[in-house]
């Protein structure tokens, strides 16, 4: 895999990262899942305020090839919603890891982050 894999923070095994070092914690997907997505032209997310549970659906992301789920690595409220990507979808493709990410989170359990792949691990099931 050449995609760039940060190691500051944890995956799922279906593409999706979060970044944990503030509070709230910060989620989007990897640059391998927006490689493979193609061009996204529409991003559909949750609510501030709703609450996401660990492995389950909370959006979905359209691209011209695919609409494809996004499950959420750990369980939290919403706190925050990436408001460019209405009018801007395409920074998921351009900035996966900084101005592309989804939502942000509050309230995270940290029993669930160590249930989560290490970059390391992450690469290896990606490849």
């Amino acid at each position: 895999m050449s995609s760039d894999i940060p190691t500051d923070r944890r995956y799922l095994e279906s593409h999706e990262w979060v970044l944990t070092d503030a509070d709230p914690a910060r989620i989007g997907i990897s640059d391998f899942a927006q490689e493979e997505l193609g061009d996204v032209v529409y991003v559909e997310l949750p609510e501030v305020g709703d609450s996401i549970e660990a492995g389950t659906v909370f959006g979905a992301v359209e691209s011209i090839k695919a609409v494809s789920d996004l499950y959420a690595p750990i369980s939290g409220t919403v706190f925050a919603v990436n408001d460019r990507l209405v009018d801007e979808p395409e920074l998921v493709n351009e900035s996966p890891y900084g101005k592309g990410w989804l939502i942000e989170i509050e309230g995270v359990d940290e029993v669930e982050l160590e249930e989560l792949l290490s970059a390391e691990e992450y690469r290896e099931q990606a490849q």
